[in-house]
């Protein structure tokens, strides 16, 4: 067996975070460590980054945790489903629409984009960090964090329903 480190192929990004603008990658993982003025200055910044650099799904990734941080799910939703279709092996990009998805309790969604995630995987590190997610999300479904799927016909429901206040209204009148 052998001593030396073995290296592993990194992928290059499209659009170097350096050169898309100043202080772009947002380290905060916690809403509460970040002043509204400083992070709304760092989603403008990202904003106008994507912009500047349409191609670039490491900017996307950026830009949606960041609105995640600002708790804007909705943008948060795109701005990462934005980068998984830029480059649909994007590591991170797969891996933080697929927190989103756990963060919201979409669970199934969130173990297929784990999924995902874990095939994109090119180092431990990485690997690690899916496994983990997806240890988490499958320990949530097994203890009953469900989201039950609402696939019944409303219309019998309704009809009776319909019909009770029919009655009701017919029994007041008439008295």
């Amino acid at each position: 067996m052998s001593t030396a480190i073995a290296t592993t192929p990194v992928r290059t990004p499209v659009v170097s975070v350096e050169t898309a603008g100043p202080n772009l990658p947002i380290p905060w993982r916690d809403p509460h460590t970040v002043s509204p003025e400083v992070l709304a200055q760092h989603i403008a910044s990202l904003e106008q980054a994507c912009l500047d650099h349409p191609q670039s799904a490491d900017l996307r990734t950026c830009l949606g945790m960041a609105y995640a941080v600002n708790y804007d799910v909705y943008k948060s939703m795109d701005a990462l489903e934005a980068a998984t279709d830029l480059d649909p092996r994007h590591f991170w990009a797969q891996l933080k629409f697929a927190e989103l998805h756990y963060r919201l309790r979409a669970l199934p969604r969130a173990e297929a984009e784990t999924l995902k995630a874990l095939d994109l995987a090119e180092n431990g590190w990485q690997l690690s960090l899916a496994r983990k997610q997806l240890q988490e999300i499958r320990r949530l479904t097994r203890e009953g964090a469900r989201r039950i799927p609402f696939n019944k016909p409303l219309l019998a429901p309704a009809l009776v329903t319909l019909g009770m206040i029919v009655a009701l209204f017919v029994a007041f009148a008439w008295r």
